[in-house]
């Protein structure tokens, strides 16, 4: 495989959007009175409905304690419920509560914005390394 300057440009360009993107993404959770790994936790159990402690920790890739100790902090926070699992009893799955739900759709508006607004640079930038 060659490598040349022009994949290296793309790679640190492409590389620079991601770090912007998250640099706003965070920016975004704080604003809404969120730690961004508690946006990313409320994001991953919306995008599943429920989420298990486990399989919220590998969302995150995070140790499961984290995610319990994260958990613990959403429930208190009012963001999140717990509920024991039907098929396994020593599971407990998370969902969000309405007023997680409230905070998330606001959160999202605003990262689809402005994923929108950066849509033609990424396209640029994967296109380039084709």
């Amino acid at each position: 495989m060659q490598i040349d300057d022009t994949d290296y440009q793309a790679l640190a360009a492409f590389r620079r959007a991601l770090r912007e993107f998250a640099a706003f993404s965070e920016q975004e959770a704080r604003r809404a009175g969120l730690t961004p790994q508690q946006h990313q936790a409320i994001l991953a159990i919306r995008g599943r409905g429920s989420i298990s402690v486990g399989e919220l920790a590998a969302e995150l890739l995070i140790r499961p304690n984290s995610a319990l100790e994260l958990a613990g902090r959403l429930v208190k926070a009012g963001m999140v419920a717990r509920t024991d699992a039907d098929d396994d009893r020593r599971r407990v799955d998370l969902t969000l509560t309405e007023k997680a739900e409230a905070l998330l759709f606001e959160l999202s508006t605003a990262h689809l914005t402005e994923l929108r607004r950066r849509k033609d640079l990424l396209k640029m930038l994967l296109a380039r390394l084709e």
